[in-house]
């Protein structure tokens, strides 16, 4: 890919795997567009980025929002190579009984309702431009074939992103628009920090459970990103070699 058509769009990136995988693509020569909530954490990506970064605070939830960011990116570059579309949120674990409508909602706004509109607007803007296409990269999770317990919110949004990759996969086609998806389980983040301590397993044990760095996670990401758009890794996993995921529960 041409170095002015390597502007990337990286959702979630002031913390955890947003942020390594922002800081892994500026390294690698992308110029990386940083969105989140924060604007105080999108700067301090940017201060440890060895690349060119932008920040666009942005709550990836809120259509008006969204469609800025991208017109932001078009106004000020005229291409998108590619969305890692990463924001997310666990949500309070419960017991399904226990969910409340709106820590439900929070969780689908996110994952979910987030997940497609970056999706769709980038989708939009690689359709439109010269010459047409680009990837998309949807964070996933192991969460996505096996849930963990008090994890409804999160599991069925997770599930639902596996379907948002494989329709955008399929419209994407005649557009040269890829899109992937990365399943990951156990980095080491701030999201994950319970593991380190102990949590839940299926058998009402609780468990300390092995985790792994999100700079792997981000080489998996370059990887999928630099491939060229004849080429896409649909799935890829990447976790904890010996975390309980393979005949969990």
């Amino acid at each position: 890919m041409n170095a002015e058509r390597r502007i990337a769009v990286v959702t979630g990136a002031g913390s955890g795997i947003g942020r390594a995988v922002a800081l892994t693509l500026a390294g690698a020569g992308w110029t990386v567009v940083l969105a989140g909530r924060r604007a105080a954490t999108l700067e301090e990506t940017a201060a440890a980025a060895a690349g060119r970064t932008v920040c666009v605070p942005t709550d990836v939830s809120d259509p008006d929002g969204v469609a800025a960011l991208f017109a932001s990116v078009r106004d000020r570059f005229g291409h998108l190579g590619l969305l890692f579309n990463n924001a997310g949120t666990f949500g309070r674990p419960a017991p399904v009984e226990d969910i409340a409508y709106e820590d439900w909602r929070a969780v689908v706004d996110v994952n979910l309702t987030g997940a497609f509109l970056c999706a769709q607007a980038a989708f939009r803007l690689m359709k439109e431009q010269d010459p047409q296409g680009g990837r998309i990269i949807n964070n996933g999770s192991v969460s996505a074939h096996a849930p963990r317990p008090h994890s409804i919110a999160y599991t069925a949004t997770k599930h639902a992103v596996t379907g948002l990759t494989k329709s955008l996969s399929l419209d994407g086609r005649p557009y040269r628009i890829a899109c992937g998806q990365i399943d990951i389980g156990n980095a080491a983040t701030d999201m994950t920090e319970r593991m380190r301590t102990g949590t839940l397993q299926a058998n009402g044990e609780v468990a300390v459970e092995p985790v792994m760095a999100a700079a792997d996670v981000a080489r998996t990401v370059l990887h999928m990103a630099d491939l060229p758009l004849e080429a896409n890794v649909q799935f890829a996993t990447v976790l904890a070699t010996a975390m309980p995921y393979v005949g969990r529960g």
